[in-house]
């Protein structure tokens, strides 16, 4: 059994035509550091495509990588959701696919320094991974549920990647 870990860029990512995070690039004093920026007034999703290569079994540990614009307190609330199709096999419509059952993990900031980079992980279990296996066109949707309760983070949150674990063989 190998570990196996896909980075998603925000570049990559795929918007759907509203409630998206907007693509934000700052120029850093030493580098571009891009990103997706997460509202916190609306809930806003993004969705990236992939293929879990040589995804045998077992859960998908999903790391979110990000950082508050403006805050320096408060907490985020994520939520991850994922669409498994095996083309040539499943018969669903791929315009017409729904998410598994999302799961949630609420981050705090760490405090102290404005746009600090933080790491919150989402564990998917195998039952919430819509039947996942190695070759499939799978869609991975990342959203802040800014209308939870739970989320009291002020101004946007910037990811500034996603990054996917899993056992493979």
């Amino acid at each position: 059994m190998a570990i196996y870990r896909v980075y998603l860029a925000p570049e990559g990512a795929q918007p759907r035509s509203t409630a998206f995070p907007a693509f934000v690039k700052a120029n850093g004093s030493a580098f571009a550091v891009s990103g997706l920026a997460f509202d916190a007034a609306t809930a806003e999703r993004t969705v990236w495509k992939l293929e879990p290569f040589n995804y045998s079994s077992g859960d998908l540990s999903v790391d979110v990588v990000w950082y508050a614009d403006t805050a320096t307190s408060g907490a985020v609330r994520w939520e991850v959701f994922l669409a498994a199709i095996t083309p040539g096999v499943d018969t669903d419509s791929v315009e017409t696919k729904a998410m598994s059952t999302g799961v949630t993990a609420v981050a705090s900031h760490l405090g102290g320094t404005g746009k600090r980079l933080h790491k919150t992980t989402v564990t998917l279990p195998p039952a919430l991974l819509d039947s996942m296996a190695a070759g499939d066109e799978v869609w991975l949707r990342l959203g802040r549920d800014a209308a939870d309760s739970t989320d009291t983070m002020t101004g946007d949150v910037v990811v500034t990647s996603v990054r996917l674990t899993y056992t493979g063989t």
